[in-house]
């Protein structure tokens, strides 16, 4: 994903507004990452992003999404069509071919 590609898309918050806000204000949870522009509280398609983005900050790594942006949006639209994420069963995250990363304690 690409720093100006939106991760909210209700809101349209990108990575980067997301990376400058946790630099700037490093939320001690992912729920405070709603802060920045209302990220993660309309349809909340995002909320398992933005747990990996906050998990990548706290571990000090680059905050990336391996996903396409257009993927990214065809799974959110599945997710507004049935109400439901599918998992990925894959060791990336579930962020490439499923609809979102692990939760931070590690359940899907």
């Amino acid at each position: 994903m690409d720093p100006d590609d939106h991760v909210c898309l209700c809101f349209h918050v990108s990575l980067r507004k997301i990376a400058n806000f946790v630099a700037r204000e490093n939320p001690r949870v992912a729920s405070q990452i709603s802060e920045c522009l209302g990220a993660g509280t309309g349809c909340q398609w995002c909320v398992p992003f933005l747990r990996k983005l906050h998990q990548l900050h706290a571990d000090g790594k680059p905050m990336d999404l391996p996903v396409s942006p257009e993927e990214y949006a065809k799974r959110r639209a599945r997710y507004r069509t049935t109400g439901t994420r599918e998992v990925d069963e894959g060791n990336n995250g579930g962020a490439s071919s499923g609809d979102g990363p692990p939760r931070e304690d590690g359940s899907e």
